[in-house]
């Protein structure tokens, strides 16, 4: 297990500095390293050449030596010139937040979707950075073939460009290719008329779990919800491929519920960017459900880590849930208009709703009912109670209703099948001709 340092930069003391610094620590666990010590410093502006001032490194250096680590880890992202400097400095690899993150990214992915997106990535943030990265890459080398054309006098690191500059436009021509098959599949969803639901929200705050509960209470297909789920574990990232499966809660509508990567502090760009079109499905949804580890201190900054996020997405303005998940784990008196008495266990007196949130544990499944509830309370505005005879020639009609609408009521008469439903509103107009 590699050993590292901390450094962390408090710019006019801002708010989220300290959830920055704990989230590099989990970073830098997550990525199999044990942390031996962090060195801080407040600056009103980072330095231009180090990132830090320039006693700062000298002191840097000093722990980086004393206490033996193999790397020095930055929580923030460092230019290639800074990666050099500080690494002639301190004498110890230089790495830095969004390393960090593409590397647990990369152990993470499992489709192959995730596993180029990923890739483009980190082939856009080492490109710049290809000197900082490794010194040897600079030394004169001679070349061959179709890669030697500038002459026997080419630096390596320019050929190692070229490399990574042709492989980077090989997997983005192939990403186009799976997001075009992805634009169809959501077209396909669309057209089957059903709400999309996209649980949305920081890493680690319960996404999966929520989705694999939704499962195993209103799984569509009962007979395979194992192999339906999706891998909940507590830690950051544990899944980056975005999964859509069908709810069906008996009584209720049927929607599409889809689990999206998680957002973090200082989310590298280049990830936003490659990780878009999976991220549509959160763009393209008739509801957000945002879930918040309301059991972490720092939950509010979580939130607004979200929405900054979903606005660079463009995904401002839908319709939201606030699902306040692991509030099993705080006391009932600090949920608000929670029942309970001072210092009583909050599981007993959950779930707590309200207008546009609800405070609920996914993993001991409560408050799925009441979440259902709340879903279908948003989607209200698309749906309309009717009642319709349809001729016993339009059987697929009633297929189609029993699958896609509430049914309230079947009756079978000698002229046709009445049906009493909760539709939407197309599927009212569509069946205007039954109308009784």
């Amino acid at each position: 297990m590699e050993r590292a340092l901390l450094v962390g930069i408090n710019l006019d003391n801002g708010e989220d500095y300290e959830l920055s610094l704990k989230e590099l620590e989990s970073l830098a666990e997550a990525c199999e390293m044990e942390v031996t010590g962090i060195v801080e410093q407040n600056l009103s502006e980072i330095h231009k050449a180090f990132y830090i001032g320039t006693g700062k490194v000298e002191e840097v250096r000093e722990e980086a030596e004393e206490q033996n680590v193999d790397v020095v880890v930055f929580d923030n992202s460092l230019s290639p010139m800074q990666i050099r400097n500080l690494q002639e400095k301190i004498g110890k690899p230089i790495l830095d937040r969004s390393t960090l993150i593409l590397d647990i990214f990369a152990k993470r992915a499992r489709s192959g979707e995730a596993k180029l997106q990923v890739e483009v990535a980190r082939l856009q943030y080492m490109l710049p950075r290809l000197v900082g990265l490794h010194a040897a890459l600079s030394r004169q080398g001679g070349g061959s073939g179709s890669m030697s054309n500038k002459g026997a006098g080419e630096k390596k690191l320019e050929l190692d460009r070229r490399v990574l500059e042709h492989r980077l436009a090989e997997y983005r021509r192939e990403l186009k290719e799976l997001g075009a098959q992805r634009k169809t599949q959501r077209k396909q969803r669309a057209a089957s008329g059903m709400p999309r639901v996209a649980l949305v929200g920081y890493t680690n705050a319960g996404k999966s779990t929520l989705l694999n509960a939704m499962l195993d209470l209103y799984g569509a297909e009962e007979t395979d919800v194992e192999e339906k789920k999706v891998m909940e574990k507590d830690m950051l990232f544990a899944t980056l491929d975005t999964t859509v499966r069908k709810i069906a809660p008996e009584g209720h509508h049927a929607f599409l519920l889809s689990d999206t990567v998680g957002f973090i502090h200082k989310l590298p760009h280049h990830l936003v960017e490659a990780f878009h079109s999976t991220l549509e499905e959160a763009k393209e949804a008739d509801i957000l459900l945002q879930v918040i580890d309301y059991g972490d201190s720092h939950y509010k900054e979580q939130i607004a880590v979200t929405e900054r996020t979903l606005t660079e997405l463009g995904a401002e303005g839908i319709p939201m849930i606030y699902v306040y998940n692991k509030a099993d784990t705080v006391s009932a008196e600090d949920i608000p208009g929670c029942p309970g008495a001072e210092g009583s266990d909050a599981s007993k007196n959950l779930p707590v709703v309200t207008q546009d949130s609800i405070y609920l544990s996914a993993g001991l499944k409560i408050g799925m009912e009441e979440l259902v509830c709340l879903i279908e309370k948003k989607l209200a505005g698309g749906y309309q109670e009717c009642t319709l005879l349809i001729p016993y020639a339009d059987g697929r009609a009633v297929s189609y209703l029993n699958e896609n609408a509430v049914v309230l009521e079947t009756k079978y008469q000698e002229d046709g099948v009445r049906m009493r439903v909760n539709c939407r509103m197309q599927d009212a107009r569509y069946y205007e001709k039954y109308r009784e």
